[in-house]
């Protein structure tokens, strides 16, 4: 995120725990095996949830004699708690909370402090089984996950090898993308070659030597010889954000002259491949 020059309050880095979560399940909420599944994938979905409706799922997963010990408001006050050492205190207790309070105590000493505990993080159900984390942007406009992982013991086990505790993540190109738009951050990415050139008519093998002429001179230059109409192949020069179009058939070969289009302005002229080469370049330079 730093190397997309991502200042930290553009994004929070929300973190849980597997082992947490199932104990809450099982030790501090008494469910079964089926009821906690359930809620996890339900609490998964909460946000995008309006709260009456995810509260009456979660009442509707309890039992009626776990419904009057109260554990559904349980649950919905756990689900609240934004600073872990609030939580109470036989789960602030349990070795998967001081892992957590570790790690954040860790990462601010390290002057990372866009750090959020978030009980409501479940991410992969069947194989994460330690500290599990979510990259958030904070923009009003894109207030979504981007990417997020967790640590898992067993999972490369599956392959043959040794099952090591591994950690890892998984990132959305688009969501990463909707974040550098959000934040007016996106690179300025420079053209792949200076011009584009499209042949008219039969001419791939002899334009082969002005080609070769024009970039031994310094241009970049992307050749079509996929023999589509013109007009498909300046809108693929356009989509490149290649601003010159060179067009090259057998009069231009014989009189050595190329015409070229300006695909911002419109402008079109012919030119010698040395003019060329000095007009594009010139122009290429002033902008910079």
């Amino acid at each position: 995120m730093q190397s997309v020059c991502a200042n930290r309050d553009m994004y929070t880095i929300r973190v849980n725990h597997r082992q947490l979560i199932n104990s809450i399940m099982s030790d501090y909420l008494k469910l079964d095996e089926t009821q906690s599944y359930s809620l996890a994938k339900l609490i998964d979905r909460m946000h995008k949830m309006d709260y009456g409706d995810f509260a009456a799922g979660v009442d509707a997963l309890f039992t009626p004699s776990q419904r009057e010990t109260g554990a559904s408001d349980k649950l919905l006050n756990l689900l609240k708690t934004d600073d872990i050492n609030n939580l109470p205190e036989a789960l602030k207790n349990l070795p998967a909370s001081q892992q957590l309070i570790d790690l954040i105590g860790l990462l601010e000493d390290s002057h990372i402090s866009n750090i959020a505990f978030d009980l409501s993080l479940m991410r992969g159900f069947d194989y994460y089984t330690g500290v599990v984390f979510e990259v958030f942007d904070n923009h009003p406009e894109n207030n979504r996950s981007m990417f997020g992982g967790g640590r898992y013991d067993g999972l490369v086990g599956l392959f043959g090898v040794d099952p090591i505790p591994t950690a890892g993540f998984g990132m959305g190109d688009v969501t990463m993308l909707n974040f550098l738009q959000s934040h007016s951050i996106l690179p300025k990415l420079e053209p792949p070659a200076a011009a584009y050139a499209i042949l008219i008519g039969d001419v791939y093998t002899k334009a082969q030597e002005v080609l070769q002429a024009l970039r031994d001179m310094g241009l970049k230059i992307i050749l079509d010889s996929s023999s589509r109409k013109i007009d498909k192949q300046i809108k693929s020069a356009t989509q490149k954000d290649i601003r010159y179009a060179l067009f090259i058939g057998e009069r231009e070969l014989v009189e050595n002259q190329i015409v070229i289009k300006d695909l911002h302005e419109g402008r079109e002229e012919k030119h010698s491949p040395q003019r060329i080469v000095s007009l594009i370049k010139d122009h290429r330079g002033k902008n910079k």
